[in-house]
């Protein structure tokens, strides 16, 4: 009778951890794409000052929930393989318009206070420069993160799960922070004339202060990876007919 049940439970906490993950994902791209223009300023701990950043990391409001997707990514990743992660990847890419679509649609229609109009149009317009640079920034980034990630796993098998997760979330957090930054604060205000080009020392401040959070996160949501991966079980450890790619 448990010999029985066992493949059952297995494949159970695979399609939640899978649902979950999805949902996670999706969750978190949402949310970056509708907090990214707001600029965060964190002050650091203890008084510390660090070269370039000085006494506060600043960043996007979208940075903590765009980290979330590349822990989302590793973890669908290292469960279902591959294929299934830049499908996911790349849907979500082509859902961010769904969610462009949306959010202009309500801007866009008749209210009945003008003053929350006002407010809404204020909080979630989202700006061309915002939009162009956030939507280069993931579709570059997290293909690069899986296409990394299983580059890795070819080499070490399903061992060493803490190096393919902090090296492809590194790598790829450094080409997001870049071209984000870049495009959304630069070269789209310079060349475009959208949005306002932000001053030199300003953008590397945005630059190394998201990045050195981006790349804390990737370091503390590793125990958490291999946490997720342990109660759902990998696919590739026993077939799952139920997961995508199969």
């Amino acid at each position: 009778m448990s010999n029985a049940a066992a493949p059952g439970n297995n494949t159970d906490r695979q399609a939640i951890g899978q649902v979950a993950l999805l949902g996670l994902f999706v969750t978190a791209l949402v949310t970056a794409q509708v907090t990214a223009a707001k600029l965060l300023a964190l002050p650091l701990p203890f008084g510390v000052e660090l070269p370039i950043v000085g006494t506060s990391i600043s960043l996007p409001g979208a940075a903590l929930a765009y980290a979330l997707t590349f822990f989302a990514s590793d973890c669908y990743s290292e469960l279902y393989g591959r294929r299934p992660a830049q499908l996911m990847v790349n849907v979500g890419f082509a859902l961010n318009f769904v969610v462009l679509l949306l959010v202009f649609s309500t801007l866009e229609a008749s209210g009945v206070n003008p003053e929350v109009s006002q407010a809404f149009n204020t909080a979630l317009a989202p700006s061309v420069n915002i939009v162009l640079g956030s939507l280069l920034a993931y579709l570059v980034s997290q293909n690069w993160d899986v296409i990394v990630f299983h580059k890795i796993r070819e080499f070490t098998g399903q061992g060493h799960l803490w190096l393919r997760n902090i090296a492809s979330t590194a790598s790829s957090q450094a080409i997001d922070t870049v071209i984000f930054i870049g495009i959304a604060f630069y070269l789209a205000p310079t060349l475009l004339g959208v949005g306002s080009a932000l001053p030199q020392n300003v953008l590397l401040g945005l630059i190394v202060g998201q990045y050195l959070l981006k790349l804390l996160i990737a370091l503390l949501d590793t125990p958490v990876v291999y946490l997720v991966v342990r109660l759902v079980g990998r696919v590739s450890d026993k077939p799952n007919p139920t997961a995508f790619g199969n």
